[in-house]
């Protein structure tokens, strides 16, 4: 059991001793003190970087789910595990990530979706790609939306991001769903089949609820037809997530010249959206994978392209901002993403702190010092009072007192600890002791005194 009215003043006195033997070491001793609370702070707080992540993305076999399994593979490689939770398409993504205490972290999102949904909490790691809407007809060429009039159309099913687009389309060339036309309420399970038999006039289709296999059948059918946006100039300017892209001729085959020549398309771009906890060690390790899977070129993208700062209805995370200015940092390139992320938070929290102790070495001498002349200029106050009491009337038994005191004054002086840069100040003050003690001693008492 330790004794704290014996233990303490052993400590101080300790470290009053540490004090004397120098400016190095009493910086020393204060610059270790802050480093271990720093670093104590630090193992408290940012102890334990996630090595899971959870990703909302689309249905089994959709462009969404599929870049999904390829950012999982990648992530792997680091230690860092993502789930993937299927979905009907970006607006279920968007509402798991705007739903409190929802298990997504992360998730795509198509332009537009936002509308009224709350998205404070949420940012934006960047685009990662163009998501088209093809809309697949058969009969007659037709070149504008409004040619569907009177169809039966399938835009998707409810919560997908195709049927969203769709709706806003058809809403812009004057088709509802009360007038002539018929919306499918549940998609077709065989496309194909039912645009050849007349079970359905069209169909809307998107990568982020439909599988590339069946987008690659329907193109290659020379029954069915593409629907050539030749509006996209219009469309992008009247809604301002869309862009146009252009299906270049031959480019699904180049033997059957498939399709026959260029045709205009609309998309909206793709942000990955994760929530504003996400830890900033996974961004970068984030961005990586999505630049080793969409960087490169495609149908629809040029190389490098992607990912892409494209804020629109997502702030731009701070973490992602730092990325597309200077790439991975120092640290990612150069050490294990486990160490890199550690030394990453380690400095988030030493280098705050070193900007605070720099000042304060700067003063630290000038505090030290006035600490050092402090402890010796308090006894010239008490000579100064002793001295006085010299002059004044004295008997036998008060210059007694007064040479006690000079003792005892002596003896708390030796007492002082000081470097030997302070060695002047120290003698001096024990020289001023002995000139007192020797005044009182010769000074012939005061006449009263006598009287």
């Amino acid at each position: 059991m330790i004794d704290s009215k014996t233990y303490f003043p052993r400590l101080m006195s300790r470290f009053d001793s540490l004090r004397g033997r120098g400016m190095a070491v009493y910086v020393g001793v204060f610059l270790t003190v802050a480093l271990a609370v720093g670093l104590a702070g630090f193992a408290f707080i940012h102890m334990a970087v996630p090595n899971t992540l959870t990703i909302t993305a689309g249905p089994a076999g959709s462009s969404f789910y599929r870049n999904a399994e390829k950012y999982k593979k990648i992530l792997a490689k680091d230690g860092v595990t993502l789930n993937i939770l299927p979905s009907n398409g970006s607006p279920e993504n968007l509402q798991r990530l705007t739903t409190p205490g929802a298990t997504a972290d992360i998730g795509f999102v198509l332009g537009g979706e936002v509308k009224d949904a709350k998205v404070n909490a949420l940012m934006t790691l960047g685009s990662v790609n163009h998501q088209p809407l093809m809309v697949f007809y058969r009969g007659k060429v037709r070149h504008l939306l409004s040619e569907f009039q009177e169809g039966r159309l399938d835009i998707g099913a409810e919560g997908s991001g195709t049927r969203t687009l769709a709706l806003e389309l058809l809403k812009a060339n004057g088709i509802e769903p009360t007038g002539d036309s018929r919306f499918i309420e549940v998609h077709a399970k065989d496309p194909e089949k039912e645009l050849k038999g007349n079970g359905i006039d069209a169909i809307f289709l998107m990568g982020d609820s439909t599988s590339s296999e069946l987008l690659r059948t329907l193109l290659r059918s020379p029954e069915i037809h593409l629907f050539d946006f030749h509006q996209a100039d219009a469309y992008v300017r009247r809604i301002g997530y869309l862009n146009k892209l252009v299906l270049p001729k031959g480019s699904l085959d180049f033997g059957k010249n498939i399709p026959e020549e260029d045709l205009n398309l609309i998309a909206p771009t793709v942000e990955l959206i994760a929530r504003d906890s996400l830890h900033p060690a996974l961004s970068d390790l984030l961005l990586e994978a999505v630049r080793e899977v969409h960087g490169g070129p495609g149908l629809f993208r040029r190389r490098g392209e992607f990912p892409a700062p494209l804020v629109h209805e997502f702030r731009l995370s701070p973490d992602a901002a730092r990325y597309y200015a200077s790439g991975k940092s120092f640290l990612y390139r150069t050490f294990p993403f486990w160490l890199a992320s550690l030394i990453a938070r380690a400095l988030a929290v030493l280098v705050p702190l070193a900007l605070l102790l720099v000042p304060a070495l700067k003063i630290a001498p000038a505090i030290y010092r006035w600490r050092i002349e402090s402890r010796i200029h308090r006894w010239y106050k008490v000579l100064l009072d002793l001295e006085r009491d010299v002059f004044v009337a004295q008997t036998s038994q008060s210059r007694v007192d007064l040479l006690r005191q000079i003792d005892n004054i002596e003896v708390r002086v030796n007492q002082i600890v000081v470097p030997a840069s302070f060695g002047d100040m120290f003698y001096g003050l024990r020289g001023h002791v002995a000139f007192v003690r020797n005044r009182l001693a010769t000074e012939p008492p005061s006449p009263s005194a006598s009287a």
